[in-house]
């Protein structure tokens, strides 16, 4: 379902590890946080930090970690270099607005050494690809360039101005607002285009040719497939399929992909095709004939890591999808 709870792994960030929060790491965040250069740009926390509420709050995150209310992580070194505490960074989920609220800190002592973005930068993809949600939103103060600069740089656009309460200060404090999106997180749709191969039109765009397939089981059910992390677009749902390489005729470039991604076996006999969508993309344009198919060999099967969802008819709409398939799921819900 697109509100589940998915099950939370560490994430590497190339140099460190986002992880849940240990009690044995209370101690060492209690040092970094009570701090008042730390202190004073975090909304939530008070100062003078007191040592016991440490392990409080490290108690709530993993309770609300289970439920998936919030992710609050650690940020530490690998566990081969000594998993030392850097600081946190984390996620409060608004289900309602299918957005999450992004913070993040890190120890004075570890300033300087691009923790911050690295950190936050990849929460921020993982959660747009595996939580329902469309948006993420942050705050800084008006007077902290530094974090800032820092949601900037992974991709967050200001979209206004506010106020929030400081524990810390004891007032409320005048905040910059930000926002971003898949478009603003994630690698650009253009990114995975091919280089066309004839140039376009003066004026116009390349096409992509891309086929798609809405897998039919015996209980009348379409299979989504969730766009991974490091995709364009990544965390939307779609029909399972993929490009069609030169030479190659869409219904050869279905039986390869759900091949390689599925692991089932598809013949052309079993693939009828059924409608198309034609979509302009900021640097291309897609056309993407839909087939259905209710016969193939063998199980289904997450091949690449995606996540699979088999979807009553009258449920499709309830997943986020791209905007080129978006058209089809009306026509495919009609006619199922």
């Amino acid at each position: 379902m697109p509100d589940s709870i998915p099950p939370f792994a560490p994430l590497p960030t190339g140099r460190f590890l986002l992880r849940p929060l240990r009690a044995e790491d209370a101690a060492e965040l209690h040092r970094l946080v009570n701090d008042w250069e730390v202190a004073k740009t975090l909304a939530r926390v008070p100062f003078p930090y007191p040592r016991e509420l440490a392990d409080e709050w490290i108690g709530s995150t993993a309770e609300r970690l289970a439920v998936g209310e919030a992710y609050h992580l650690a940020i530490a070194r690998a566990e081969e270099d000594g998993g030392a505490l850097l600081g946190c960074v984390g996620l409060t989920l608004d289900r309602a607005a299918r957005s999450a609220e992004l913070g993040y800190w890190v120890g004075r002592r570890h300033w300087g050494q691009g923790i911050a973005p690295e950190a936050a930068g990849r929460l921020a993809r993982w959660a747009l690809a595996n939580l329902a949600i469309d948006r993420l939103t942050a705050s800084a103060l008006t007077d902290n360039a530094r974090s800032a600069a820092v949601l900037r740089r992974i991709g967050f656009r200001a979209v206004g101005e506010g106020e929030r309460d400081f524990l810390s200060r004891g007032s409320a404090m005048p905040v910059l607002l930000f926002e971003a999106g898949r478009a603003d997180i994630a690698p650009s749709a253009s990114a995975s285009v091919p280089a066309p191969a004839e140039a376009p039109v003066e004026g116009g765009k390349p096409i992509l040719l891309v086929a798609a397939v809405g897998l039919i089981d015996p209980d009348n059910r379409v299979l989504l497939a969730r766009r991974p992390e490091g995709k364009p677009l990544a965390g939307l749902w779609e029909f399972p399929g993929g490009k069609v390489r030169p030479g190659e005729t869409p219904e050869r470039a279905l039986i390869r992909e759900l091949k390689e991604e599925l692991g089932i076996d598809v013949t052309e006999a079993c693939l009828a095709p059924f409608a198309f969508a034609s979509h302009g993309y900021e640097s291309f344009h897609l056309l993407m004939p839909l087939f259905l198919c209710r016969r193939w060999q063998g199980q289904v099967t997450a091949l690449e890591g995606q996540a699979l969802a088999w979807v009553r008819p009258q449920r499709l709409a309830d997943y986020a999808m791209p905007p080129a398939d978006v058209p089809l799921v009306a026509l495919l819900r009609d006619f199922l």
